[in-house]
């Protein structure tokens, strides 16, 4: 197979004889990528009911920068992700398609196949959403990190589905929702840009207060707001979380970074 950047065509050759003048479709920023960075063979798939090139591509790591602070991203149900600026993004996932149960009617029963293939579809588009929206999330912090010059700080995903309670016909989503993905896509992204990324401990961010140090779970005695029972301060939990995840990471990263002691 050949590539023609210029008027966007492939030449494939198959079994029966080569097809020439292929067009296919991509964004100007894919086109550039493809251009300057493709590497190796290329893949052709059909996936459903379109035929989809799937090119590699190898980018060089920008040089990272010390940074000047850090952001801390708090991961959570009913927002995706709060970061200690206060930016939140809430979540969009649906609860019949993260339960994966098809919608019941009338009908439902003398068209099982139909109904199954449809809830099928359907989770595959729910997946897509989720994943453009965890690309959206991770391209706007990494980008405002690396702005301000300084380093990214997310709590480490094992035991985050364990610590964060939800109702319980909420528990579907909290299982289906990509949390990993979101944490890879901050992680490679932030690896690219040159932004330092740290994961850090996530026990008691949302109990702990970020002015007295006081930890307790009479902080938090509703899932969305904090008042601390010492000192008084109160706001969102997640944008508490947020902060306390920001100052680990600070603490974390020059820790991680002390060089070694001289030898005695």
């Amino acid at each position: 197979m050949s590539w023609n950047y210029d008027t966007r065509t492939v030449s494939i050759w198959t079994l029966d004889g080569r097809i020439k003048n292929v067009r296919f479709a991509c964004s100007r920023g894919a086109l550039k990528q493809l251009v300057e960075h493709r590497q190796g063979e290329s893949d052709l798939a059909f996936h459903d009911g379109k035929w989809l090139l799937i090119a590699t591509i190898e980018i060089p790591e920008a040089p990272q920068f010390e940074p000047k602070g850090f952001i801390g991203v708090d991961r959570g149900i009913t927002n995706l992700a709060t970061t200690s600026d206060g930016t939140t993004t809430p979540g969009a996932v649906s609860d019949g398609i993260a339960a994966g149960r098809p919608a019941r009617g009338p009908n439902s029963r003398p068209g099982r196949l139909a109904v199954r293939s449809s809830s099928s579809r359907s989770a595959r588009r729910e997946a897509r959403h989720a994943t453009h929206i965890n690309h959206k999330i991770s391209k706007t912090v990494v980008a405002v990190t690396q702005r301000t010059e300084r380093g990214l700080a997310l709590e480490q995903l094992q035991g985050i589905r364990e610590r964060v309670t939800v109702p319980r016909d909420q528990r579907a989503r909290q299982s289906s929702w990509p949390f990993h993905q979101l944490g890879a896509f901050i992680a490679y992204k932030a690896k690219r840009a040159g932004v330092p990324f740290i994961e850090v401990d996530p026990a008691y961010t949302s109990q702990r207060c970020p002015r007295c140090g006081h930890t307790g779970r009479a902080n938090r005695r509703t899932r969305d707001h904090f008042h601390c029972r010492r000192c008084g301060l109160a706001g969102p939990a997640d944008h508490v979380a947020g902060v306390n995840i920001a100052t680990r990471g600070a603490t974390a990263w020059v820790f991680v970074n002390m060089p070694d002691p001289a030898p005695v």
